[in-house]
């Protein structure tokens, strides 16, 4: 595998963002179907819904369920085509490295659990690049090892 996402690169994939030009664009020019693992879908999917609750009790915040509902049919579809392919990981050896990326990392630069989780997802399926557009996400990657082409 040549390259794992995190979150804000599938919500800029999925969700008209100011980066979605340069997630479409990578993603198009990918030699192979983009690798995800169970916990990423899992946020990636909760954020849609959060979005889409926030906007039911604030019209300026979030958005609509018919666009959230559009991207979860669109993020299906992809997995049913292989556009998208969920790998399977070993729990245990992800938690083991995200715990010594909290343990050497969260004392000083303050990362959040799924944050940790997702580089420790990358780290362990041997991913060269690692796709995101989060600032600190790209620190915690690149100080692994991993290269942020976007």
């Amino acid at each position: 595998m040549i390259a794992y996402p995190d979150t804000s690169f599938l919500c800029a994939l999925y969700r008209f963002q100011v980066n979605s030009a340069v997630a479409a664009r990578h993603a198009a020019q990918m030699p192979e179907a983009l690798h995800v693992a169970s916990p990423l879908l899992f946020e990636f999917r909760q954020s849609l819904r959060w979005q889409s609750f926030l906007h039911t009790k604030d019209p300026a915040k979030g958005f609509d369920r018919v666009s959230a509902q559009t991207a979860l049919a669109r993020l299906q579809a992809n997995i049913a085509a292989g556009v998208i392919v969920v790998v399977p990981v070993d729990w245990a050896d992800v938690a083991s490295i995200a715990e010594r990326l909290s343990a050497q990392y969260t004392w000083t630069e303050g990362y959040r659990g799924f944050d940790l989780l997702h580089v420790a997802t990358a780290l362990h399926l041997g991913a060269a690049e690692f796709l995101t557009f989060d600032a600190k996400q790209k620190k915690l990657a690149e100080a692994e090892g991993l290269v942020v082409p976007v």
